[in-house]
Formats: structure tokens, C-alpha cells, sequence
């Protein structure tokens, strides 16, 4: 499956929730905008929808009524909606998946600049309704695998806390293949997923991936050990040869006459380790 594809359909992951009322007869709506990245035009970007979600109901209603020819004054043709006709409430669900903390705006009035405060009680408002994992603090109300995802989501800039987590609950042990990927997806983690497994044990695959990542880092550290001896070999031959050199031109020099003092300057050793040099 391509990437984008793949990625579109873990995003839509949470739009197969529904959710049912019970006790009242009325229907509430329920659409869920998925967000990777902090979008600071958030309240916009919802208000459009469901601005859009409401304009549609009222569209479908003002097509009945002109189909069915109903509506009892000039007011309500018009309308194309009556006095008796209601609307379903829309509810918009941001979900953020990223791994970093929520600081976007929250309502409309937070994208405002200075606004005198009088006027602000005739400014309609909009608040968005966040789900973000880092912010919630009990997973006990989830009863899917999105549970699952957003403990990882929440922890997964804290390496220790990731593995408590993952340790502690049992259900970490059997998630099922979308909700892996999901969590490789949004939290930057590589866990392996065989091609023929639907549910994968979460705790195991993390031990698997720590190993293979503290086998790599000695690898490299060995590796770098190994060059790091090499350079310290070629330096040590490279001090050797120097050495060498001082003491033939030091030896020179001295069959010409000159004093310690000259030689040591010349070949840039001091004048203890050149007398050594030509007693011997």
C-alpha cells in the first residue's frame, strides 16, 4: 500500500467510532478531525465544518419542504425551514496525534489581537474540542486499541515511562496490526511487523527493537574504537619518525660544531632530551 494511502487510513481510524444515546430520542452528530501537526487555525478550520454540516441539514430540509409543498407562510418559504423543523448538534473532535505539547488556540477569541474588552460580549466565540494524549491523564474510558495509541502517544518522549507503560499493561501484548503501524506512524517508532501477523505483543517487539538498537551502538562503538586505535597508531608512527629525524640532524649538527642550545632550538626539543640523545 502507498505511503500517503497507508497514512490516510490510520488517520481514519477514529472516524469509524459512533457513539449512541440512550434515554433521550435525539441524535448528535459526530465528526473527527485528525491532526499530526499543531494547526494554529484550528477553530476556523472546525467552525468551517461545521458551519458546512449545518448549512446541509438545512438544505435537505428547504428540498423536503418544496417537494412535499408544506410550509404555511411566506416566511417559512423562504426559509425553506419552519418554526417546528430542528437541527441535529454537530460535535467536531480534533484529535491530535502528534507527540509534542498542544499550543495552538483552543476557541476563536484565542487568534484575536487586542480586542477592547466591551466589545468582546457581542463577539461570537468557537472552542474546539481537543483530544490530545499528553494531556490526559486516565485511559481507563477507552475501550479500543486507541487507548493503546494514545498511551504511547503520551509517553513517547519519556523512554522509561514508554517502557513502564508498555510493561504494566497487559493489553500491550496483543494490538492489532492497524494500531502498530498508527503508533510507528505518529510516534516515530520503528517496531518490525511481520507481514503475516494481525496482532502483534507490543512489550516483546520494544524489547526486540532496545536490543537491536544497544547491539548496533556497540557495533558502532567498537567500530570506532577500531579507528580511533588505527589513528592513534598512525599518530604514535608519525611521533616515532619525528623522534628519529631530531636525532639524525641533532647529530649533525653537533659534527659541525654547534651548541646544545642551537640544536635543541633547531630541531624544537629541549636541551635536557638532546643531551640525552648525544651522550647515547
Amino acid at each position: 500500500m502507498p505511503y500517503v494511502d497507508r497514512m490516510q487510513k490510520l488517520r481514519d481510524i477514529f472516524k469509524n467510532a459512533s457513539i449512541k444515546y440512550t434515554g433521550k430520542s435525539y441524535v448528535v452528530l459526530i465528526g473527527v478531525e485528525n491532526q499530526s501537526d499543531i494547526h494554529y487555525a484550528i477553530p476556523i478550520k472546525n467552525m468551517f465544518y461545521d458551519v458546512m454540516a449545518y448549512g446541509n441539514q438545512v438544505k435537505k430540509t428547504a428540498k423536503k419542504h418544496r417537494r412535499e409543498k408544506d410550509t404555511a407562510t411566506s416566511d417559512e418559504f423562504l426559509s425553506g425551514f419552519t418554526k417546528k423543523d430542528k437541527l441535529i448538534p454537530v460535535i467536531t473532535i480534533t484529535v491530535y496525534l502528534g507527540t509534542k505539547e498542544w499550543d495552538g488556540p483552543r476557541k476563536l477569541s484565542d487568534m484575536f489581537g487586542d480586542v477592547d474588552e466591551e466589545l468582546m460580549p457581542f463577539i461570537p466565540d468557537y472552542r474546539i474540542n481537543l483530544l490530545a494524549p499528553r494531556e490526559i491523564t486516565d485511559f481507563t474510558g477507552f475501550r479500543t486499541s486507541i487507548r493503546q495509541l494514545f498511551e504511547v502517544l503520551k509517553n513517547a518522549y519519556d523512554k522509561e515511562k514508554m517502557q513502564e507503560v508498555l510493561q504494566n499493561d497487559e493489553k500491550f501484548s496483543r494490538v492489532d496490526r492497524e494500531t502498530v503501524e498508527a503508533i510507528n506512524l505518529f510516534a516515530g517508532t520503528d517496531i518490525d511487523i511481520d507481514e503475516k501477523e494481525e496482532v502483534i505483543d507490543m512489550c516483546k517487539a520494544w524489547e526486540e527493537q532496545k536490543n537491536e538498537g544497544r547491539e548496533l551502538g556497540r557495533e558502532e562503538g567498537r567500530e570506532l574504537g577500531r579507528e580511533e586505535g588505527r589513528e592513534l597508531g598512525r599518530e604514535e608512527g608519525r611521533e616515532e619518525g619525528r623522534i628519529r629525524q631530531a636525532k639524525v640532524t641533532a647529530l649533525k649538527l653537533q659534527k659541525k660544531g654547534h651548541s646544545i642550545e642551537d640544536i635543541a632550538e633547531c630541531v624544537d626539543f629541549d636541551e635536557e632530551t638532546v643531551k640525552k640523545w648525544l651522550v647515547s
